[in-house]
């Protein structure tokens, strides 16, 4: 069977201009509120980049190069997942507090 994973081409997210230099820093931002170490380590052993890698283009003091900017793609994807969960799961809370309140 094959492997239909999800593809990421990291040339469709940056340009070339962005590399050589650190991500932009409303994307390490969001990257840092929406992305677990979890996700990090994950990532880390599906793109052969390491841990410490991916935190530091996270951070801002690595800059983005052509071989982390795989990985960096994949925690872009990770961080949109996780948003929209951390969305779902509060409006169910918003939901819920809601019912307790008008009691």
């Amino acid at each position: 069977m094959k492997n239909f994973g999800l593809v990421i081409n990291s040339d469709n997210i940056f340009l070339e201009e962005d590399y050589g230099k650190p991500i932009d820093e409303r994307l390490a931002i969001i990257l840092r509120r929406n992305a677990s170490k979890d996700d990090f380590a994950n990532i880390a052993i599906r793109s052969n980049v390491s841990f410490s890698t991916i935190r530091d283009v996270v951070y801002r003091t690595n800059s983005l190069t052509k071989s982390n900017a795989k990985a960096i793609s994949l925690l872009i994807h990770a961080a949109y997942e996780n948003s929209i969960a951390y969305k779902l799961q509060a409006e169910g809370d918003i939901l819920f507090l809601d019912n307790l309140l008008k009691v």
